[in-house]
């Protein structure tokens, strides 16, 4: 008898093609596929969106956009409406370009930002960070090649350095900080008219600039409406997308055991009515009772002092699904650590849910502000992750602010609540609707002791009416 060797001496065999799957398995298989394969289909519809924007400019007059392979920017802060992302901030202006390696590389322009915080996030299709652009990274003006890693066209002059994604799908995202003042939002406006990305093709060598305040408007869809995030993946063909991003996301070292698995699973609902159903019924229970958990602070990331959390590895989850997808769910395009350290908070200091008809505080000691070399802020958002509508329009707290007051021994404390505090501590206030809602705490290049645990957010801390 010859020698046993396996049939794939590469690795681990897929299960063997007609094998018998019973539904326990191909619901308990499904819920795995979908926690997986949730950040990979949202990034697939966001393509498709972009797919029909004819020109950079802005969703609904809100939102920033443009074709694949190119991206819009705003001029101020994000309005209120944005709906296409959840938990954004007001300390920075933002952009947002989504790439297509089938259409090839993109050229992004980066002007000379002198001493202003900046950064460009750069992730392909599994949410994971493939390049350093930002004032951490010392990155030196002029233009930048993103390219998909089977391109092998000439790089032009003028390019300072490629980064390559291997996914089809990726994004580019602008981030630059601006002080909430008249004074600064007229001069960031030079620095970001020369914020820009196209494709390769279009490179002549000489920066570009646009005047982004009159950027085209376009139809937003539900990019601007209803209470929650724009809705990028549906349950109900869940399953019928996934077989596309499979192609569409090759499989890291390891994984091809578990493509393997799925498409396993794919090939069974392929041929049977019955185990299509039965994906189709699991993909809508783990978006109900798995995926949407993972909206809520309390049920992700670090626990850390005080009901706090955060996390750790941020744009580069590897191996780590769960946290991939309780970002994409909760806050997707976060930075990687390197970039920013993020703290969320649902919870007062007793473990009680933050109800706007409280009132709440948050003290920083003269000697504990957020260790940033960049910027720090603390934003409230509603039950959805979203700037609560209010007559100060002021939706953060931190270095944009130039009025905050602090005690005389130099503590500084935030107040949060549907109420106002007293007048001498309405500069510090984060008004917040009359439910439900959460703080969240941003560090844009953090120094060594919010990365490490060494320095943690104070308490949230109720106060009597």
């Amino acid at each position: 008898m010859p020698p046993f060797t396996s049939a794939d001496p590469a690795g681990l065999a897929p299960p063997v093609p007609g094998s018998r799957m019973t539904g326990e398995y191909l619901r308990a298989l499904g819920q795995v596929a979908y926690l997986w394969g949730w950040p990979l289909v949202n990034m697939h519809n966001r393509l498709a969106v972009m797919e029909r924007v004819p020109a950079p400019g802005l969703l609904g007059g809100v939102v920033p956009a443009a074709p694949p392979g190119s991206l819009g920017m705003l001029h101020d802060y994000i309005l209120p409406q944005e709906r296409v992302v959840a938990c954004p901030n007001q300390d920075v202006v933002y952009g947002l370009g989504i790439l297509d390696a089938r259409r090839g590389p993109s050229v992004v322009q980066v002007p000379d930002f002198g001493g202003r915080f900046w950064v460009y996030q750069a992730v392909d299709q599994r949410t994971e960070a493939f390049a350093r652009l930002g004032a951490m990274y010392d990155t030196k003006p002029g233009c930048y090649l993103l390219a998909p890693t089977g391109w092998d066209g000439l790089v032009p002059d003028g390019v300072q350095a490629v980064f390559r994604f291997d996914t089809r799908i990726a994004a580019c995202i602008p981030r630059v900080f601006m002080n909430d003042t008249e004074e600064d939002r007229a001069a960031i406006q030079p620095l970001v008219n020369r914020i820009m990305a196209y494709p390769l093709d279009e490179y002549t060598g000489e920066l570009r600039t646009t005047d982004w305040s009159q950027a085209p408007v376009h139809p937003a869809g539900d990019a601007t409406t209803g209470q929650r995030e724009t809705r990028w993946v549906d349950p109900a063909v869940f399953f019928d997308t996934l077989p596309v991003v499979l192609d569409e996301v090759p499989p890291r070292p390891g994984e091809e055991a578990l493509y393997g698995v799925l498409r396993s699973l794919l090939d069974e609902a392929g041929r049977s009515p019955r185990a299509a159903t039965v994906l189709r019924e699991t993909a809508a229970d783990a978006d109900a009772t798995l995926v949407r958990k993972l909206f809520e602070f309390r049920n992700i990331g670090v626990p850390l002092d005080h009901h706090w959390s955060t996390q750790r590895n941020g744009a580069a989850f590897g191996g780590d699904y769960l946290s991939r997808t309780a970002m994409g769910k909760a806050n997707i395009f976060v930075n990687p650590p390197s970039e920013t350290a993020y703290f969320y908070q649902d919870q007062d200091d007793t473990g009680e849910l933050l109800i706007g008809e409280h009132s709440y505080t948050l003290t920083f000691p003269a000697d504990a502000l957020p260790p940033v070399r960049g910027f720090w802020s603390v934003t409230l958002y509603d039950e959805h992750h979203f700037f609560h509508p209010n007559e100060l329009h002021r939706y953060s707290l931190g270095t944009k602010n130039t009025n905050l007051r602090r005690a005389d021994d130099g503590s500084l404390t935030l107040h949060a609540g549907a109420r106002p505090p007293a007048r001498d501590d309405l500069p510090n206030w984060l008004p917040a609707p009359a439910g439900r809602f959460s703080l969240y705490l941003r560090a844009y290049w953090p120094g060594p002791a919010a990365l490490d645990g060494t320095w943690q957010p104070p308490a949230v801390v109720r106060t009597p009416h």
